[in-house]
């Protein structure tokens, strides 16, 4: 993927994506999913100002989503099985990105999405390039991915892969990884805030990730998404208050 852009990133650390627009006249309906979610309804603009951008909310309030149309409109393939048939399919679901503009503000950088649930996908046509190139495995860790546990090779593909320039989009990258593994990704990120060369946007709901120095929180609870400090997140609050008394919480909502 090659982009125009500043050439001069070095002395910072480099935002390869600036900002994403969206378009809500382009939109094919607004009775049907993800086009009937009032939050991107209200939602016109984002800006990414930091090199890690975290989108933090409750299930179904439309991170992934977005996360997965700002990939297609940067033109990143997701490697991912063909879906099942569905008992309600939706011909809408996956256009999001049609009503999405981007803005770049660096040089021309490789991309890729990560999602715990199609990493296994990954994987496994990696292992078939790797049958007749070797080579590509040293992106990786030099280890065939499917050889390893599930969480091992997703640590092995982040300390290997995520160190490289690029713009990397993560949709809950904690799912597989227990808090050690992702503290290590923590320090993989915090080292993009410093001038790594990688940019990340990352859909999550770990406390640990979200607390990265330097990194952009848009919270998707509000009928808009807005920025947030980490101390107000609900991921925070949530964790911080049943450390505090947990027995509170056993005891009903």
């Amino acid at each position: 993927m090659v982009r125009p852009g500043n050439p001069d990133h070095g002395r910072h650390p480099p935002i390869h994506l600036g900002g994403i627009g969206i378009s809500h006249d382009r939109y094919p309906t607004r009775d049907h999913h993800p086009f009937n979610l009032e939050i991107l309804q209200n939602t016109s603009r984002l800006i990414f100002s930091s090199p890690v951008t975290f989108f933090a909310g409750e299930n179904g309030s439309g991170k992934s989503t977005l996360l997965r149309g700002i990939c297609l409109s940067c033109g990143i393939h997701i490697w991912e099985s063909e879906r099942r048939r569905r008992l309600e399919p939706n011909r809408y679901e996956g256009r999001l990105h049609e009503a999405i503009d981007v803005q770049w503000s660096s040089q021309g950088v490789p991309g890729a999405f990560f999602a715990s649930e199609i990493f296994r996908d990954f994987s496994q046509a990696l292992d078939e390039f790797a049958a007749a190139d070797p080579g590509f495995l040293r992106y990786f860790g030099g280890r065939s991915l499917v050889s390893q546990s599930h969480g091992q090779s997703i640590m092995s593909y982040f300390r290997s892969r995520c160190r490289i320039e690029g713009l990397y989009l993560l949709d809950e990258p904690e799912t597989a990884l227990s808090p050690r593994s992702q503290i290590q990704l923590l320090r993989i990120l915090a080292g993009a805030c410093r001038g790594g060369g990688a940019q990340f946007i990352i859909a999550s709901h770990s406390p640990i990730l979200l607390s990265c120095p330097g990194a952009l929180i848009y919270s998707f609870d509000g009928d808009a998404v807005e920025p947030i400090s980490y101390e107000e997140t609900d991921h925070y609050r949530v964790y911080h208050d049943f450390m505090l008394d947990r027995n509170r919480y056993l005891a009903g909502p």
